[in-house]
């Protein structure tokens, strides 16, 4: 019996998306986002105001990005894909359109639906495209998971916790200060 053949789609499927649909591009296949939570969106608001201080109080050159951004992580594959946060230090890698190619520190908030690709697909794609940190924060677990790439390493907190972030110095997240 004879295989189906598998549909592969690219970039220019995404961008005939109806307007307000998203969705991400991995390895050519479409994959449908379901519109976030509040929680979701008070704890993406939260990490979104504390980097973007932190950036600009001491003078950074990183930008912070929230979804939707588009971060075209690997034409080679057709890998498009939207972060709830995308942190990028180097302005080459930025156009009108997003980010080209792979972002410092990626910050995704787990939904019910996006909890396998969160935890497995994403954290492949992210590993070997060279994003630098790699943040898994999920309000049901009551857990943060936090991969160093660069480093090897891999810390797990609560959302309760401070977490120091690795591509800064000294910056922390104090999740037990934030009101979501």
């Amino acid at each position: 019996m004879p295989l189906l053949e598998e549909k592969i789609y690219t970039i220019e499927a995404i961008y005939a998306l109806p307007e307000g649909k998203r969705a991400e591009l991995i390895d050519g296949k479409i994959y449908y986002m379901a519109p976030p939570s509040r929680k979701h969106q008070d704890i993406s608001g939260e990490l979104y105001a504390d980097i973007k201080s932190y950036i600009r109080s001491h003078g950074g050159d990183c930008k912070v990005y929230a979804a939707p951004f588009a971060v075209y992580l690997d034409e080679a594959t057709n890998t498009y894909v939207e972060p709830d946060i995308s942190v990028i230090c180097n302005p080459d890698k930025l156009d009108d359109k997003g980010c080209t190619g792979a972002p410092d520190w990626i910050i995704e908030i787990v939904s019910p639906a996006s909890r396998r690709m969160d935890y497995y697909t994403k954290l492949f794609k992210y590993r070997t495209a060279g994003v630098r940190e790699y943040w898994i924060i999920d309000a049901a677990k009551n857990q943060i998971v936090v991969y160093d790439f660069v480093n090897g390493d891999m810390a797990q907190y609560t959302l309760q916790d401070s977490v120091k972030v690795g591509i800064y110095e000294d910056c922390v997240i104090d999740f037990g200060s934030m009101d979501f």
